[in-house]
C-alpha cells in the first residue's frame, strides 16, 4: 500500500466521522470513505501538529469529559477514539475518579451515550487501544467496554491487527467495533490472523450478555508486504560516532553479538533495528542492546525514556554504523509521506508519531468492515 497524506482526499465523503483522542490526525487520513467533522485532543502539541495538518477540521483543545453533545455537529455515522492505554480503567467507570488519566475511555463514553440520549448515536464506534487491554484488571476493563457498549445496543467484536501486514513497523494494536442499526461482514467463528488466541481467551471470559451481543469481524488479509525497513530511512541522516556506536554495541548479550558477527562477516548490506531493555540475568539487572533484522522496526514508543529510543543499525563491508530512529522516518513507518507536517522537535514528532494509529490499517477497517456496513452491502460482501 502506497504511504500517503492527503487530508483532502475525503472533502466529498458521504459518510462522516468524529476523532476524539485525535493526536496528529492519522486515523482521520486512514478513514476512507468518511469526512471528519470533529476532532478531539487534551494535549497542545498533539492539537498543534492536527490543525497544521488538518486546517479543514474542527478540533476541541479539551478534555474529553469537557466535550458536550452540543458541540457535535449532527449526527456522525462513525465515532472512532485512540483512548490513551492507561486511560482504560474501570475506576472512571465506576466514578471513584474524575479521571483526566484513569478514566479518559468513561468520558468519551459518556459523550456516546450524551448522543443517543439524543437521538444522534453513530451506528459505528471504534476503540483503537493496545493489546493489553485484553489483560489489564485481570480482563475486567475489556469486559467493562465490551459491556457497556453490549448494554448500548450494540454489537461488539474485536480485532487484533499488527501493522506490519502493510508497513514496516511491528505493531500490534486491539480495535473494539461497535455497531448498532448496521450489519457489518462477520465470521461463523474466529479466524487468524485477526483473531488471535489472547483475544479469544478475553473472549471467553466476558458475561454472558456481552457474548450474546458479540461479533467475529471478517476482514480480509492484505497482499504480502513489499515495503520493508530500509525503503523508509533518509538516506543523509547523521550517524554516530565509531565511539559511540561502541558504546551501544558493547551492550549487546552473547546471542545478539553472535549474529551481528555473521552479519559482518557475509558482507552484506543489512538495515536493522534495535532497542536498549533492560533485563535481569543471574537477579542482576543488566541494560542490553537488542537488535532486528527481519525488515521491521520495532514498535514505535513515546521517547520517554532512553529504552523508548529506537535505533537504526547498517552492517555494510564488515562495518556497522548506527544511528538513532528520525521523526521522518517515525512518519513514513507509521503510513504518512513527507508532505505531512511534523513539529520541529525530533522529540516531538516521535511521541506523535508513537502516539499515533497506522493509516494503512485504518484504512483497510474502513474498506472492509466499516463502509460495507453502512452501505448495507455487508450481506452481499460475506
Amino acid at each position: 500500500m502506497p504511504i500517503r497524506h492527503d487530508p483532502a482526499a475525503n472533502a466529498g465523503a458521504a459518510f462522516t466521522a468524529c476523532e476524539f483522542f485525535a493526536g496528529g490526525g492519522l486515523a482521520g487520513l486512514g478513514l476512507t470513505g468518511f469526512r471528519t467533522i470533529l476532532a478531539n485532543d487534551i494535549d497542545a502539541a498533539k492539537a498543534r501538529a492536527f490543525r497544521a495538518n488538518h486546517p479543514e477540521t474542527s478540533l476541541i483543545h479539551a478534555d474529553v469529559w469537557a466535550v458536550t453533545p452540543d458541540q457535535v455537529p449532527g449526527a456522525p455515522d462513525l465515532c472512532w477514539a485512540s483512548s490513551p492505554c492507561q486511560d482504560v480503567s474501570l475506576a472512571g467507570a465506576r466514578g471513584g475518579l474524575k479521571a483526566q488519566r484513569s478514566g479518559a475511555f468513561w468520558g468519551f463514553w459518556k459523550l456516546m451515550q450524551g448522543l443517543d440520549a439524543e437521538g444522534r448515536a453513530p451506528p459505528v464506534i471504534v476503540l483503537e487501544n493496545v493489546v493489553g487491554l485484553l489483560t489489564s484488571g485481570e480482563g475486567q476493563d475489556f469486559a467493562a467496554v465490551c459491556g457497556a457498549m453490549a448494554e448500548a445496543g450494540y454489537t461488539v467484536g474485536a480485532l487484533e491487527i499488527d501493522a506490519g501486514l502493510w508497513l514496516p513497523q511491528s505493531r500490534p494494536r486491539l480495535f473494539i467495533v461497535a455497531m448498532r442499526g448496521v450489519e457489518g461482514p462477520r465470521l461463523p467463528a474466529p479466524a487468524q490472523p485477526f483473531h488471535s488466541s489472547r483475544l479469544i481467551a478475553a473472549w471467553e471470559r466476558l458475561p454472558e450478555a456481552a457474548k450474546a451481543n458479540w461479533a467475529w469481524w471478517r476482514l480480509a488479509v492484505p497482499p504480502r508486504r513489499n515495503l520493508d525497513l530500509a525503503a523508509v530511512l533518509e538516506a543523509e541522516a547523521p550517524c554516530f560516532s565509531e565511539a559511540e556506536t561502541h558504546t551501544l554495541l558493547t551492550m549487546l548479550s552473547p546471542l545478539h553479538r553472535a549474529r551481528l558477527e555473521a552479519l559482518k562477516a557475509s558482507g552484506e548490506r543489512r538495515v536493522g533495528a534495535a532497542f536498549r531493555r533492560v533485563r535481569t540475568k543471574d537477579g542482576e539487572k543488566l541494560q542490553r542492546l537488542e537488535m532486528r533484522f527481519d525488515g521491521l522496526a520495532g514498535c514505535l514508543r513515546t521517547p520517554s525514556g532512553g529504552s523508548s529510543r529506537q535505533y537504526v543499525v547498517i552492517v555494510e563491508g564488515g562495518r556497522v554504523a548506527m544511528r538513532r530512529l528520525t521523526g521522518r522516518e517515525a512518519a513514513r513507518l507509521m503510513g504518512v509521506d513527507d508532505a505531512y507536517r511534523l513539529p520541529a522537535s525530533e522529540s516531538a514528532a516521535l511521541k506523535l508519531m508513537g502516539d499515533a494509529v497506522a493509516v494503512p490499517v485504518v484504512d483497510a477497517l474502513a474498506r472492509g468492515l466499516f463502509l460495507p456496513a453502512l452501505s448495507g452491502q455487508a450481506e452481499a460482501a460475506a
